[in-house]
């Protein structure tokens, strides 16, 4: 069995990219095979894919699978193809209100206490922590940039990651065509998928450290130009500012 070692400082890679470029496959295959020790942490908003939640959010998704709902997600997907229901009369608007005010501040706390533990494993264990998605990049074009009105709990989503919520000290964008990313999870459409892709690029002007890695390429590839960029940039210290793109997805 492969001996983990530690890194001699602790910080947090974030693998962003939309549905279907590998994060979560790349983010468990590191966690289990790097030769340095990783922590995979889930940012996204799939609550059946997340074994780290609040006592809180575990009742509202027991809730929510009683009752027979078709997600457990905590807030309005950032697809803009999906609309939030009208709700008719004052009272229906009103009680509406009150439901999203209170599912924004459980997925505000439920945000802030991934990074709790994040901060836990970066700074008490000196470990690599993996974010699985990273909620500022999936939400960015949507809740701080969009070009359309936003609801007033979108609003004040976007404010507190735009102005308060940490980034990580790495972010690696995997990116892949339109046509490979519908091929592998058959969601969306084209255009949909492009302009999500170019959402995701745009990231790279606003973090300090950003890298393009082609996920078109095989798994085991991706994986292993993803664990070298880590690596290097644990070993050269988080002092640099790792620019560069690996393969290309054009």
């Amino acid at each position: 069995m492969q001996s983990r070692r530690s890194s001699n400082h602790g910080f947090s890679v974030a693998l962003v990219g939309p549905d279907g470029a590998g994060k979560t496959t790349i983010a468990r295959h590191l966690e289990q095979a790097s030769p340095v020790r990783v922590k995979s942490i889930y940012m996204g908003v799939n609550l059946d894919t997340s074994s780290l939640m609040l006592p809180t959010t575990r009742l509202v998704v027991a809730i929510r699978r009683a009752r027979g709902a078709a997600r457990t997600d905590m807030v309005a997907s950032t697809d803009p193809r999906r609309s939030e229901p009208e709700h008719e009369g004052r009272a229906g608007r009103a009680t509406a209100a009150v439901k999203s005010t209170l599912r924004l501040g459980n997925w505000l706390a439920e945000e802030w206490f991934r990074q709790l533990v994040a901060w836990y494993h970066t700074k008490v264990r000196h470990t690599i922590v993996l974010f699985d998605r990273h909620f500022f990049a999936d939400y960015y074009a949507y809740d701080i940039a969009s070009d359309v009105p936003r609801s007033f709990t979108r609003r004040i989503h976007g404010f507190v990651l735009q102005r308060f919520y940490p980034l990580p000290d790495l972010v690696i964008y995997l990116d892949a065509p339109p046509e490979v990313l519908f091929a592998r999870k058959g969601e969306g459409t084209l255009e949909w998928l492009e302009t999500r892709r170019q959402d995701y690029l745009r990231i790279g002007e606003l973090v300090p450290r950003f890298v393009v890695v082609d996920a078109a390429a095989p798994v085991e590839e991706v994986a292993r130009n993803v664990e070298r960029i880590i690596l290097e940039f644990s070993e050269a210290g988080s002092s640099d500012s790792p620019r560069e793109r690996v393969g290309t997805a054009e």
